[in-house]
């Protein structure tokens, strides 16, 4: 397999790191720039991230508003089906690069580039991929969840009784503008068959894909990058509170870990912020909520936990913070529906309880009560995360092979 340096146009909503979506996408412009290629990060919304606008990476940044920032709701509407300026940025750009050695992989488009960047790749011929942080190329609520009934929606994407049913975290009229958008995107654009390779983040995710991926499609297991310092297996592991670090949002699971916890007698400490929040102090005075925290904050607060829940009660792509707790040697309690426990034996590196049940998520709770649980689930979790960690390194090593494997089909073809 050759060598020679690639380009590689990288596809994102955001300029700036708003999430994990664009935060992977920079982090892989980082690493291939590293190993030599040259990667052009191209972006609707501004502005651009300082901490990569000072690097040498290349980004197209349209400046745009996103779709909750643009003018007016009709704008945003318009421009999240249609976004003519990124349509016309991108063909300028793709038609400028080498044929024979560029790949275009498209990260994100739902909040801001829109499913109009099917025209320019599809005429630039270029190989494209696509990495599914959400589902949103095929549920038009992103998540297959149903946001209104906070549970995993098993119906079929796009189906009638899809169609009819108010799944949407705002209003049902979003939901119709949303499935509008996906039908159009799916028919006239045919967004989706401008891939030949997908990208996946996690093993559940190939199940809840199955039924939609073209059947010709490749569908690849990469893992995030993850950055995670080694700090040594834990001197005091069963000390500290069971903790939660994530987004307060019903979909996260807040109400449940603090139901459990109300249940088994613990203590219940949240490590974040969010549109629950003041829902859930209400609701459960006894909670410790310590609201936002920096990264360096954030990560600290794994590595002095009991614990780490992490009660999601959707797909969820691929949760990062269950593997920085991992590698801060702190046990993780997990949904046994969401893709965190793919990174947890049961019963090894923490407990999975089943979704959405709080007596079994107090039935796990008590049962890390135990010290001598405790300290042997740590010495595990902290010993599986660094026997395969996933630097970034190997990332970019994982999604080369990948790129190089459609540029010599395409030769071959």
């Amino acid at each position: 397999m050759s060598s020679a340096p690639l380009t590689i146009v990288i596809v994102v909503d955001h300029a700036s790191v708003t999430g994990g979506q664009a935060k992977v996408a920079f982090d892989s412009a980082v690493g291939l720039k590293a190993a030599g290629h040259r990667p052009i990060v191209f972006a609707a919304a501004g502005p651009v991230d300082p901490k990569y606008a000072q690097s040498d990476i290349e980004i197209v940044c349209l400046d745009q508003a996103d779709l909750l920032g643009a003018s007016s709701k009709a704008a945003g509407a318009l421009q999240g089906v249609w976004n003519a300026r990124a349509a016309q940025a991108l063909g300028v750009l793709l038609k400028g690069l080498p044929k024979a050695s560029t790949i275009v992989h498209v990260h994100g488009w739902a909040k801001a580039v829109s499913p109009s960047i099917a025209v320019p790749i599809r005429e630039s011929g270029l190989p494209a991929v696509y990495t599914f942080h959400e589902f949103f190329l095929y549920c038009p609520n992103g998540g297959f969840y149903n946001y209104q009934k906070n549970e995993v929606c098993h119906l079929r994407a796009m189906s009638a009784d899809c169609l009819t049913t108010n799944c949407d975290s705002v209003s049902y009229a979003r939901k119709v503008w949303r499935s509008a958008r996906l039908g159009f995107a799916h028919g006239p654009m045919g967004f989706p068959r401008v891939f030949s390779d997908f990208i996946r983040i996690s093993k559940v995710q190939a199940g809840v894909l199955a039924p939609y991926l073209p059947k010709d499609a490749r569908l690849h297991l990469v893992s995030n990058p993850i950055e995670a310092e080694d700090l040594g297996p834990k001197e005091d592991a069963a000390s500290g509170d069971i903790a939660f670090v994530a987004r307060i949002s019903p979909e996260k699971g807040p109400f449940l870990f603090a139901e459990a916890a109300r249940i088994a007698g613990v203590q219940a400490v949240f490590v974040g912020d969010g549109p629950a929040a003041a829902q859930l102090k209400a609701r459960y005075p006894e909670a410790r909520i310590l609201g936002w925290q920096p990264a360096d904050a954030a990560r600290a607060a794994l590595r002095k936990a009991r614990a780490l829940v992490f009660p999601s009660l959707w797909y969820e792509g691929q949760p990062l913070t269950v593997l920085e707790a991992k590698a801060a040697g702190t046990p993780v309690i997990v949904s046994d529906v969401c893709a965190g426990r793919e990174s947890i034996e049961n019963g090894k590196q923490g407990l999975w309880f089943k979704s959405n049940d709080a007596q079994d998520l107090a039935r796990a709770l008590m049962r890390m009560k135990d010290d001598d649980t405790v300290r042997a689930m740590s010495r595990e979790a902290y010993a599986d995360y660094w026997r395969d960690p996933p630097t970034l390194d190997r990332h970019v090593q994982r999604i080369l092979t990948i790129y190089r494997g459609m540029i010599e089909r395409r030769e071959a073809a």
